[in-house]
This record gives structure tokens, C-alpha cells and sequence, in this order.
């Protein structure tokens, strides 16, 4: 049983944790109309060769499941910011593609969004505190993998 004090820093962790990601998300939206999982899918897909991945390769990547994904990507592709293809090499599968209306929106999402990450999460810490906090995700981070 974690004590009263290890129970107060995980409530902190969370706590803080949940704000700042309502508050980068709420900027995101506003200044881009991009939800964080279109950024998500959009920063993968940028990052992808020929800007494609396999669906399946996707939801590894970005850490959902294919259900989600598969219901997410359907909403995106109505906004024509992805599209999916059939995968040449395996006709059961599907590629997602980034288009050209989705890299504008990424392209255009991207200052706005590193700018409000720099204001709410880097600009509060000293170096000392955000290498600690590195340091933290990188220890959960292994201990969960």
C-alpha cells in the first residue's frame, strides 16, 4: 500500500499532469481546430516514409488500439486530412496517407502548438527540474515496457 505521502505526490502528478494536457489541447483546438489525436496521427503520418503507413503500423506507433484508430481515421478522412488506400503489398490492409490538407494542417498547427508547450510545461520548470522530469518519464516509462 503506497503511504499518505506517496499517495499526496501521485494525486500532484496526475492532477497536474490532467491540467496541462486540457490546457495544450484547448489551444490546439483553438488555434488550429486540430483535436490531439489529429495531431498525433498527423505527426506520425508526416514522419512516415512517403508520408503512408500500414493502419495496423499506425496504432502501434501512436499507442491505440485499431478500433480507435479505425474510428478516428474515419473522422479525419471526412476533413480530407488523411486517406486511406489499399496496402499494394497486401490487399488485407489499408494505408493511411497523409494528404495535402492534412500536412497544411499539421504545418500550420505545429508553431502554435510547440509555443503553448514551451508556455505550460518548459518555461515552469528550471533545466534542473525538466531534466529530473525526463528523467522521471524515462524511469516510468521502463518500468512499464
Amino acid at each position: 500500500m503506497p503511504t499518505a505521502d506517496e499517495l499526496r505526490i501521485w494525486r500532484e502528478y496526475i492532477e497536474t499532469a490532467e491540467l496541462i494536457r486540457a490546457r495544450i489541447a484547448a489551444s490546439l483546438q483553438q488555434e488550429s481546430g486540430l483535436s490531439t489525436g489529429d495531431y498525433v496521427v498527423l505527426l506520425a503520418l508526416s514522419e512516415a516514409d512517403a508520408q503512408r503507413m500500414r493502419s495496423s503500423e499506425l496504432a502501434t506507433r501512436i499507442g491505440w488500439d485499431r478500433s480507435r484508430l479505425s474510428h478516428h481515421v474515419g473522422r479525419m478522412e471526412r476533413r480530407e486530412l488523411i486517406r486511406r488506400e489499399e496496402c499494394p503489398t497486401d490487399n488485407r490492409g489499408a494505408e493511411i496517407v497523409l494528404t495535402p490538407t492534412g500536412a497544411d494542417a499539421f504545418d500550420r498547427s505545429t508553431v502554435p502548438h510547440l509555443r503553448e508547450i514551451r508556455a505550460v510545461f518548459v518555461d515552469a520548470l528550471s533545466a534542473e527540474q525538466l531534466a529530473a522530469a525526463g528523467d522521471v518519464a524515462r524511469a516510468l516509462r521502463a518500468h512499464l515496457t
